[in-house]
């Protein structure tokens, strides 16, 4: 970003949907989408959910008020149901949002027959949802000490037990139906990113309070204003959407200079999307039954597993039986950051004295990034040193890891901490009783091997490490409750800053998104100072601190960011990898 904001948001300035809304059209519902998600959904609720596969749907149901250009490199913010990207004051403390008008819900039975129309007052709403804390949104960091006047308002229903969503406050204002304004009490010149992220999609207040269930969720009856609708759910197995009759639709006119995006545009310019009337989603762990399913066209796409790639590619590139069938690749550098953490208030690896520090650093140092990518994922990873993954912004090229490869250095470090290595060949506390690391994961196929990879690891160092599956949103849960002492997790970028990754280590976003569970006062500073500054040198600065302070403390080992290669069917059009956006359905056409 340029050092001022107003400067920068010209550069931004589009439509997601450039050509006229289209008020009379029904996408096909003889074209359907074939496609999986590698582990289980959690729920529809967009407040509710932080999981990527959730997100996929809430994404298709939901709509936030900007989104990002489908073709565009580097990422572009634009509007989707807001008519331009924010006004700023000079300040930068107020942002006024207009709304566009003619946006409508779903047709539910709680309107009574009656097309209900999206206002400023629904964002308002699903606003103050994240803030509610009786709700416990897992997204409440992204608005956490935003909005002026907001944590009075939280504080109170944190003592009486009940948010008031209809005290006004000001910090979040609703001058007419299509005007919403904000009013923040610092500057964040990430902001309008964070208005693209899932979470703030606007649901209706009188859907959630007919269908919410004792956790003030509406997790199974999503009703949204986006191009889609769920029409079957059976949890953790399948999921089928069909359009949305209400929906506006629009006109493919995406923009690229890229050579790479000409087909792309020749297929698809012109055309009223969507195209597919139905998408089939089913949850396919294991990688053996995608490429199955992929080659017998049961599937459209497939993200190839690194355990399968030889199958498919020779040095990088699609082996030509699978060219000579019309199948073609699309490459992408993901915004992920693969990391494995310690939970720090666990009385065993956790907190921040010495011989604590000593047993996390030198499990870290025993630890190969390049050995772990080449071994477990083929090389088709990026290997991570530090956790702010390449594309985003905040990344450095040229960062060194003070964290060496040691194994001789890792036992020696144990030992110098009276971590004794016992009769059995294993390590013992410093109080002489045994120590065992419990390593937890999902029961997902990609899980295994990244886990024996860590046994494996922790032996060097003679270190007992005994693994415990569980299903996917269980593994979520005992996370954000502390109680995973040792895990892998990947982050997804929510908007493409490095404040979105260095938040996972925030104080006090314990029990949100710090799976970590971890508390630096220093950290929590820098991080906090970081957030005032706009893009430049001096918050660099402290990005760069803020990532030394996780190797100090030893923390959290950074893995490896994704690069993922996607396998398409030939009767697939305009398919195009995109960071982002991931759900390809809204985008593209089948043509069978």
């Amino acid at each position: 970003m340029h050092k001022y904001l107003k400067k920068t948001l010209p550069l931004c300035i589009g439509l997601l949907f450039t050509g006229p809304a289209v008020t009379s059209y029904a996408a096909d519902m003889n074209k359907v989408v074939h496609t999986y998600f590698n582990a289980a959904e959690t729920g529809f609720d967009p407040a509710a959910t932080n999981d990527l596969y959730s997100s996929y749907i809430d994404d298709s149901i939901f709509e936030t008020l900007y989104s990002y250009d489908y073709l565009a490199r580097p990422l572009k913010l634009v509007p989707l149901t807001a008519t331009a990207l924010p006004d700023i004051s000079a300040d930068g403390l107020t942002y006024t949002i207009h709304i566009k008008p003619h946006i409508f819900f779903t047709d539910d039975p709680i309107f009574k027959g009656k097309k209900r129309e999206l206002t400023s007052y629904d964002y308002a709403y699903s606003f103050k949802r994240i803030l509610d804390p009786t709700l416990r949104s897992p997204n409440s960091d992204i608005f956490a000490g935003k909005f002026i006047g907001a944590d009075q308002l939280v504080d109170q229903a944190k003592k009486v037990g009940k948010f008031n969503y209809d005290q006004p406050f000001e910090g979040i204002q609703t001058p007419d139906r299509y005007t919403l304004v904000l009013k923040i009490n610092a500057k964040d010149f990430n902001l309008p990113m964070i208005l693209a992220h899932t979470p703030t999609a606007a649901l209706a207040r009188e859907v959630v309070e007919h269908y919410r269930d004792p956790q003030g969720l509406v997790m199974s009856n999503p009703v949204g204003t986006g191009p889609y609708i769920l029409s079957k759910w059976v949890r953790g197995s399948r999921i089928v959407l069909k359009y949305n009759p209400n929906y506006r639709s629009y006109i493919w006119n995406f923009k690229s200079d890229d050579p790479n995006d000409k087909k792309i545009i020749a297929e698809m310019t012109g055309k009223t999307m969507p195209q597919v009337g139905v998408v089939d989603i089913q949850i396919i762990e294991e990688g053996q039954s995608q490429w199955l399913g992929f080659k017998q066209k049961q599937l459209d796409w497939l993200d190839l597993p690194p355990s399968l790639a030889n199958k498919a590619l020779d040095h990088g590139e699609l082996r030509p039986e699978y060219k000579k069938e019309g199948i073609y690749l699309s490459n992408m550098s993901d915004l992920t950051s693969y990391y494995t953490f310690w939970n720090m208030t666990d009385p065993v690896v956790g907190g921040l004295s010495e011989d604590k520090i000593a047993l996390r650093r030198a499990m870290s140092m025993a630890f190969s990034n390049s050995h772990f990518v080449n071994i477990v994922f083929n090389g088709m990873m990026i290997p991570l040193y530090s956790i702010i993954p390449p594309n985003i912004v905040g990344h450095d090229p040229k960062f060194k890891t003070s964290r060496p490869y040691n194994v001789q250095a890792a036992n020696l470090l144990l030992d110098q901490y009276h971590y004794k290595i016992g009769p059995d060949g294993y390590r013992t506390l410093p109080n002489g009783k045994p120590l065992t690391i419990q390593y937890s994961m999902p029961t997902s196929g990609s899980s295994i091997p990244v886990a024996s990879f860590w046994q494996q690891t922790l032996g060097k160092i003679h270190i007992r490490m005994v693994a415990k599956s569980m299903q996917f949103p269980d593994y979520l849960r005992a996370q954000k409750q502390c109680a995973v002492q040792m895990g892998t997790q990947g982050w997804f970028a929510d908007y493409p800053d490095g404040e979105n990754f260095l938040q996972l280590f925030y104080g006090p976003n314990v029990h949100v998104s710090n799976f970590n569970c971890v508390a630096i006062p220093e950290f929590d500073r820098l991080f906090k100072q970081s957030m005032s500054l706009p893009n430049g040198p001096e918050r660099q600065a402290l990005f760069l601190k803020m990532t030394r302070l996780l190797e100090v403390y030893a923390t959290v080992v950074p893995l490896d960011s994704a690069s993922t290669q996607t396998l398409v069917q030939p009767y697939v059009r305009g398919f195009k990898d995109n960071p982002i956006l991931k759900n390809p359905w809204f985008y593209i056409d089948i043509k069978k």
